[in-house]
């Protein structure tokens, strides 16, 4: 919750800024990276060539974490160091594509491999401990040109586990229940209400389970915050063994409910557009950028409800043995600059920024901030928005759900 609140804060003291100076206005998609040439008579001046890199990016996530590169990133650094060459590769949806990146690497490592194939990796935080762990990552955040913008107490624990000096957070995200407003009249402010309008309405809630997408874990760690009373124990640890007891009777509980089961993030979006839900737990930035493209009804809504619903960070991280480690951290750089995630991470793609807010959205509209805290306000944030368990807990949570 606490970085949620450090953000709030930021964003709150900068636009009391602006509302007595202005906005800048920017909502342009590209990002300027002209460099100022000093002037000379000197004739003989040599020019400096510009570098010519090559990149292996990997990316967890959706469809839309590799439209952020492909689209509006890899452009940018290509005008920066033209002729430079930049794959990406996407490992997947959810947690499950974090994982794929580890285990790509560990078996690099333990093939004694001095040169690893992926230079820099966009993951979740379930996939921080077991990189760490097995010494997979760089610490190269010192190193970086954003370093002092690197605020977040998520930059600094992740899910119980030390990760300062090897991530820098993309961006931040959260879980709500989208809904259409025409169906539910009466939207549950609570989870108690939610299962009662279930029950009420079979078929017409929908989401992932686990699988394919994180926004069905959020719904059902979620879920279990609420039925146990122990979020607190479970999101700060220390890990206590005990409390998994109650698991197993929750989880039945959870899939006794007559849902429907989407195919992941983006299937519970499509089924709530094609009217075959009217609920569903949906990442916030995918809606908003479902609305903007014309492929979400814009009269659909989103809503936190009480207690909460977890969100997350991606976080930004280069392998310890990444063969273009240079190219990886200009990359590494531009993602994390002032100006992306002003113009791309808020202004395409509707995430908090992973950098300090208050350097980041005097370079944002007001209009679009209007459009971020439309239907989940500051307040909203900073009352309901959860972390998930540690990493012991997480996992063993993700189990007990399949198990049960």
């Amino acid at each position: 919750m606490r970085k949620v609140t450090n953000l709030l804060c930021a964003l709150t003291l900068t636009m009391t800024v602006l509302s007595g100076c202005g906005s800048s206005g920017n909502t342009e998609t590209s990002v300027s990276n002209k460099a100022t040439t000093p002037t000379t008579t000197d004739t003989t001046a040599k020019v400096v060539p510009t570098k010519k890199y090559e990149l292996n990016l990997a990316t967890a996530g959706d469809t839309n974490m590799t439209d952020l590169q492909e689209k509006y990133i890899v452009g940018e650094f290509q005008g920066k160091f033209p002729d430079s060459e930049v794959r990406v590769v996407n490992t997947g949806a959810g947690d499950a594509g974090s994982q794929k990146i580890f285990e790509k690497l560990k078996a690099q490592k333990d093939a004694g491999k001095t040169e690893w194939d992926i230079d820099l990796a966009i993951v979740h935080q379930s996939a921080m401990k077991q990189l760490i762990d097995n010494d997979l990552l760089e610490q190269w955040t010192e190193q970086s040109a954003n370093k002092q913008y690197i605020v977040s107490d998520d930059s600094k624990n992740s899910l119980g586990t030390n990760v300062a000096g090897y991530v820098v957070p993309l961006f931040h995200s959260q879980v709500a229940l989208a809904y259409n407003p025409e169906k539910v009249t009466d939207f549950p402010q609570n989870f108690e209400a939610l299962v009662t309008w279930m029950k009420a309405n079979p078929k017409r809630f929908g989401y992932n389970g686990i699988q394919n997408g994180a926004s069905g874990v959020s719904f059902a760690t979620a879920y279990t915050y609420w039925k146990t009373g122990d979020y607190k124990a479970l999101s700060e640890g220390p890990y206590d063994a005990a409390l998994e007891q109650k698991w197993p009777a929750v989880m039945k509980e959870l899939k006794s409910l007559p849902v429907t089961y989407t195919n992941g993030n983006n299937g519970t979006l499509d089924m709530l557009n094609r009217g075959e839900i009217d609920m569903g737990p949906v990442w916030v930035d995918m809606f908003n950028s479902w609305v903007n493209e014309g492929r979400m009804n814009p009269k659909f809504s989103m809503k936190l409800i009480e207690p909460g619903i977890p969100g997350q960070p991606m976080y930004i991280v280069i392998p310890k043995n990444a063969k273009n480690k240079e190219a990886a951290m200009q990359y590494a750089d531009l993602l994390s600059s002032p100006e992306v995630q002003a113009n791309i991470i808020v202004g395409q793609y509707s995430w908090n920024p992973g950098i300090d807010a208050s350097v980041v959205f005097p370079m944002v509209s007001e209009e679009v901030k209007a459009k971020l805290y439309k239907d989940i306000t500051a307040e909203d944030l900073s009352k309901r928005s959860q972390s998930f368990p540690i990493s012991e807990f997480f996992g063993n949570l993700k189990s007990a759900y399949e198990k049960n």
